[in-house]
């Protein structure tokens, strides 16, 4: 038996000798895992000193060959744009990033931050032993309460005719274009 096993092992990795290129490294378990979260949360804290009034700019240097260009920005989108990532995790937290921004066009650094504060968070729940699938049914519900306490607290205002919508409108406005 333990040396079908050493066999199938050692098929494995030559298996995996051909897929992998001779710089590429292979990672498992728990070490892969906390990788993962590690390269997302990177990503997240990257942009989270952007966000807010006295949120910092970033000084960006492009590293192509013929094009040394300098841009100095607070904006998320332009930011993870402009990252180059290898952890696929990071991957789709910058992926979930530009989802917002086509999707709305705005949120984008706040999606970030607000992804790698899960994410940290699922991170300390996972060093007390707490299962992935238990994480994640927890923020399922989560989800779940906050919608439903969201639309308890909403009021409509359709009833009260065009010019409260109209004045409704106008504040919207009024507070997108102060921040």
């Amino acid at each position: 038996k333990k040396e079908k096993k050493a066999n199938r092992s050692a098929k494995y990795r030559k298996m995996t000798d051909h897929l992998l290129n001779e710089e590429a490294e292979m990672e498992k378990g728990e070490s892969a895992r906390m990788s993962s979260l590690m390269g997302a949360i990177a990503i997240s804290d990257l942009v989270k000193s952007t966000l807010g009034p006295k949120g910092m700019d970033k000084i960006l240097q492009s590293m192509s060959s013929r094009d040394h260009t300098i841009e100095v920005t607070n904006d998320g989108a332009t930011i993870l744009r402009s990252v180059h990532v290898e952890n696929a995790a990071a991957k789709v937290l910058v992926d979930i990033a530009k989802t917002q921004d086509d999707e709305i066009g705005d949120g984008t650094t706040s999606v970030a931050v607000l992804c790698g504060e899960l994410l940290r968070e699922a991170e300390r729940l996972l060093d007390q032993r707490i299962h992935p699938q238990t994480i994640a049914a927890g923020w399922r519900l989560a989800t779940k309460i906050a919608r439903q306490e969201l639309e308890a607290a909403a009021t409509s205002r359709k009833d009260d005719g065009e010019k409260a919508f109209r004045e409704d409108l106008l504040q919207v406005a009024r507070t997108t274009l102060s921040s």
